[in-house]
């Protein structure tokens, strides 16, 4: 296949991957399209591991990084700092209410204490000033994108960007946040509909892939959201995408690191299963409806708290209950997709099935328009 994102990137297939799992980064590379992986998770030491090991097994091809330097968050004000003050400050704003809401929530489903703590983490990739020292490790790889999961990228990262020859791309869940990508000066529009996982907004896939194209103009788009079968490819690309943009559907494949407790709820789940819900990260994020976010809605909840205080009131909770795999308290952020994710597959079958179905589909159009 042949489109601008082909051309752009020296790939097969314009078909990007997400994940914060190596294997499928390099898996979907390794198979023509382009792996990107998450660098939220990581600490720069530990994205440097990751990228070394992407580099020595994708066989040359082509891949990028994901971070997540949002516009917006409680605490920009309190400097660049990364380090313990900051961290200190941030812990400051954290009501005890809160805290005693979690323990609670814990304590009522049986989860137990847990040794040690994840407070070097808690913070991440959740802020500007967090996020850059993964932008800084990444740009010393051969990455052919940056991407930004929230929000426009800052200038400064995506001239930094581009004199390592290296395009940015940012994800947009409105007509506005398109303009606003471009007027930073992406290379790609990712336009996300309401059906993906994580971070989303709630402008349905087929109503704001072509809002974006038509706001972007000669940037290219991906369309994102709810896709993750070759019939979707092709009607992304029928509202004028020049590619996709998948995520879930990388969860419930055998190089995916998924936990077992989080993999059996989504091949069980249906498209209707999941909710959008900032109970994890403080801004809206679709995942699976349990035990985890109807507690936050229920009466008695205090309400979630913005970014990135969220996550650090949770982070210790996450770990405890990643600890036992808590059958309903996991939180397992996945798209509406989820409901065509019966099985176990390895990626080279994922992208070959994907390619199959849109081909499938590509003709059956070309028939109708021409049914002789």
């Amino acid at each position: 296949m042949r489109t601008r994102v082909t051309e752009m990137f020296g790939i097969e297939l314009p078909l990007f991957a997400f994940s914060h799992c190596r294997d499928v980064v390099a898996a979907v590379s390794r198979a023509g399209g382009m792996g990107v992986l998450g660098a939220l998770y990581f600490t720069p030491e530990e994205l440097e591991t990751e990228l070394a090991w992407i580099d020595a097994h994708t066989g040359g091809r082509p891949y990028g990084v994901d971070v997540v330097m949002p516009s917006s968050y409680a605490g920009a004000e309190l400097g660049a700092d990364s380090g313990e003050e900051l961290q200190e400050r941030l812990r400051a704003l954290i009501p005890d209410g809160h805290r005693r809401f979690v323990d609670a929530l814990l304590d009522g489903h049986g989860v137990p204490e847990a040794a040690g703590s994840d407070a070097d983490r808690f913070l991440l990739g959740w802020t500007d000033a967090t996020a850059r020292p993964q932008v800084e490790v990444a740009l010393k790889h051969p990455i052919g994108l940056l991407a930004n999961a929230l929000g426009a990228p800052p200038p400064d990262v995506v001239e930094q960007a581009h004199r390592h020859g290296v395009k940015v791309a940012g994800l947009a869940s409105s007509r506005r946040h398109a303009r606003k990508q471009c007027d930073a000066g992406v290379d790609v529009v990712v336009a996300q509909g309401t059906e993906a996982g994580g971070h989303t907004g709630e402008v349905s896939t087929m109503v704001l892939v072509p809002e974006a194209v038509d706001e972007a103009g000669a940037v290219p788009v991906l369309a994102a959201g709810g896709v993750g079968r070759g019939r979707q490819m092709a009607a992304g690309m029928a509202l004028g995408a020049e590619g996709v943009w998948t995520g879930s559907v990388w969860l419930a494949t055998e190089e995916a690191d998924t936990p077992r407790g989080a993999l059996e709820q989504i091949l069980r789940a249906s498209s209707s299963d999941t909710v959008r819900s900032r109970s994890m990260t403080g801004k809206p994020a679709r995942m699976l409806r349990n035990d985890w976010t109807r507690a936050w809605e229920e009466e008695g909840s205090p309400g979630t708290l913005p970014m990135p205080l969220q996550f650090m009131l949770i982070a210790d909770a996450l770990r405890r209950v990643g600890r036992v795999r808590h059958p309903t308290l996991t939180p397992s952020p996945v798209g509406q997709i989820v409901g065509s994710m019966d099985r176990v597959k390895p990626c080279s079958q994922v992208v070959y099935e994907l390619m199959e179905e849109f081909g499938e589909a590509v003709e059956r159009l070309g028939r109708l328009a021409d049914p002789r």
